[in-house]
């Protein structure tokens, strides 16, 4: 909703009222959008788990402490959107990263051995 009301905000500013898709995009990356609607928020906490976590499983806590988030801000705000496209997975034992954020981020996926563990 907060990316919204800026975007609205900029193409009122801009557009003079009037929407376009090119007003859009700019608004888009003044906020620093990425394509499929990641924002910076969205990327610091990807790159937690896997540059900090090795992928994961990583716990919320320890996130929040890894990215200075709160917990709330996380499980309410940060998560739910990375759940519906399929960047992290929350398992029993915490979050983990899944190969299409490694492919979005541009990110090599670490080598598993036969047993399927990371080396």
């Amino acid at each position: 909703m907060k990316l919204l009301k800026r975007a609205r905000d900029f193409v009122q500013v801009k557009g003079e009222g009037k929407l376009t898709k090119n007003l859009i995009t700019q608004a888009l990356d003044m906020l620093e959008v990425d394509e499929v609607g990641l924002d910076s928020s969205d990327v610091r906490y990807l790159k937690s788990i896997i540059e900090k976590h090795n992928g994961g499983p990583v716990g919320v806590e320890t996130i929040a402490s890894t990215i200075s988030e709160d917990i709330g801000t996380i499980e309410e705000v940060i998560e739910p959107y990375l759940l519906q496209v399929g960047f992290i997975k929350k398992t029993s034992r915490g979050r983990v990263a899944t190969p299409a954020a490694y492919h979005h981020l541009k990110i090599n996926l670490p080598k598993q051995t036969k047993q399927g563990k990371l080396l």
